[in-house]
């Protein structure tokens, strides 16, 4: 009996070691499977609701459904009448270059309301300017991006706007686009 007494104060002594978990199964996955299934709906969630619609508040652009230029937008609103101004010969020079070239830009202005044309016609000067400004500020480099024309009409819809009032602009046609 002594053996067993040493062996059960050993046994109190060293107690044995805890049982080791359970490696690899379904729960070892869990919180991967969750990760991979939630980032997906939180990135998609966050992008609509919360980065667009700051974006297009920024940029002054109305809802989706509004601004379509489908034929059953223009049957919602039959009065308003779309008009074309043109804006014709505006000369900058082309930014980083040292005055040794220059763009040459002409646009047709599309709009929409009742005294559009008169509006275009009163802050042509602002109108001009504002355009004149913003092309000046494009180098080279810039002007031969994919895409330049879209990024500069879209600049210029927007200052339009901003000059006229009530997201008036619609479009913007480049008529002349020449870099010399």
């Amino acid at each position: 009996m002594p053996e067993d007494d040493k062996k059960a104060e050993e046994a109190a002594e060293n107690p044995a070691p805890p049982p080791a978990p359970k490696s690899g199964g379904f729960t070892a996955w869990l919180p991967l499977i969750i990760t991979m299934l939630l980032m997906p709906a939180l990135a998609f969630g966050v992008a609509q609701y919360v980065i667009l619609p700051q974006l297009q508040k920024g940029l002054g652009i109305k809802a989706t459904a509004s601004t379509s230029s489908s034929p059953e937008a223009k049957k919602e609103s039959p009065g308003v009448k779309e008009e074309d101004v043109l804006m014709s010969k505006m000369l900058v020079n082309v930014a980083g270059t040292m005055g040794a070239r220059y763009l040459l830009v002409s646009v047709s202005v599309a709009g929409t309301g009742s005294d559009f044309k008169q509006k275009m016609q009163d802050h042509d000067a602002q109108l001009r300017d504002m355009a004149c400004s913003s092309l000046a500020t494009k180098t080279l480099a810039d002007l031969e991006k994919p895409g330049a024309r879209n990024l500069i009409r879209t600049e210029l819809i927007t200052g339009f706007n901003n000059i006229l009032g009530d997201s008036v602009v619609k479009d913007i046609y480049f008529t002349e686009f020449a870099i010399q």
